[in-house]
């Protein structure tokens, strides 16, 4: 079973930039495929992107397109979120999770995610 940590949230301003950190522990972070989540108040978790196991194949939602960046070492045991041109309606918990199983491949379900980070706060002010 993964353990994930994110960190790197904080208050920035519209038009700026935010690197998000997901450090995970145990012995099968490297065969998961993992995933970006957040959730705003009052609102439903949602999926941002996802990353294979490899790192090679990478899936967005279409509100963050060409802005997110997600990324992976698998010998740092580390997945990362580069946020750009961020909006105020990106502010949410950001959560990293992994697949459920250790699966492999790419997925935007919720439900195919067994391993969750405890969160992290990015707020963006206009």
């Amino acid at each position: 079973q993964v353990q994930l940590v994110e960190s790197g949230g904080g208050l920035v301003q519209a038009g700026g930039s935010l690197r998000l950190s997901c450090a995970a522990s145990g012995r099968t972070f490297s065969s998961s495929a993992m995933g970006w989540f957040r959730q705003a108040p009052a609102k439903e978790r949602e999926f941002v992107t996802a990353i294979n196991w490899l790192g090679g194949n990478t899936d967005y939602t279409d509100s963050v397109k060409g802005r997110f960046t997600i990324s992976r070492d698998n010998t740092k045991n580390t997945v990362w979120l580069q946020m750009n041109s961020l909006k105020p309606e990106d502010t949410a918990v950001y959560y990293c999770a992994a697949r459920r199983g250790d699966a492999p491949w790419l997925s935007r379900k919720i439900t195919d995610y067994a391993n969750w980070g405890q969160g992290t706060q990015v707020t963006v002010s206009s």
